[in-house]
């Protein structure tokens, strides 16, 4: 039973390590970062696609006009 609670864990915290990065460069580089975040989330399940669409997030180009703003 620990071992799924450790399992569990990491998982969730795969998650929440996804989705902050995600919504952190989604506030940047799109117009929709609390969707870019969410994506990030769920993509965070699986940690190599969650890594390959960070990587896609670092090397889209900035948007001119954030969508929230940067203080």
């Amino acid at each position: 039973m620990s071992m799924f609670l450790l399992i569990l864990l990491l998982l969730f915290a795969s998650m929440m390590f996804f989705g902050i990065l995600s919504y952190s460069l989604g506030r940047k580089k799109t117009t929709h970062p609390k969707l870019t975040g969410m994506l990030g989330a769920v993509l965070g399940l699986f940690p190599l696609l969650g890594v390959i669409f960070l990587i896609v997030l670092v090397l889209k180009a900035d948007i001119t006009t954030p969508s929230i703003p940067l203080e």
